[in-house]
């Protein structure tokens, strides 16, 4: 297992862990939770689409540095993991996104409009 995969698994058994403690004492749950949505958006990355191709599942974005992947700015294609996350999106649309390598292809499993 790579170290960026154990350190989502940690990650995730330390959420779970804090979630039951919580409710084992009756505080609300939603107070644990918060800092795992932060944690999954501080993953996002900026970039702009710079072509679509829903039927495909593919997207072309020129992106900035993916800490996650550890891969410096630059533009490229990226396969959707759902290719209905694609469907509004257009060239020069400004989006923020998250992308993980899956069987050696790069895959986007979240995308948004920069605000």
């Amino acid at each position: 297992m790579k170290l960026k995969e154990k350190a989502v698994v940690a990650a995730g058994v330390l959420v779970l862990g804090l979630t039951g403690s919580a409710i084992a004492v009756g505080e609300p749950q939603q107070l644990v939770a918060a800092p795992a949505a932060t944690a999954v958006s501080a993953t996002l990355t900026a970039g702009e689409v710079r072509k679509v191709d829903v039927e495909q599942g593919k997207v072309t974005i020129k992106h900035e540095a993916i800490t996650n992947l550890d891969m410096p700015p630059m533009t490229m294609v990226f396969r959707a993991v759902k290719p209905e996350l694609l469907k509004d999106l257009k060239p020069g649309d400004k989006v923020r996104f998250h992308a993980e390598s899956v069987g050696g292809a790069l895959v986007v499993t979240q995308i948004e409009a920069a605000k």
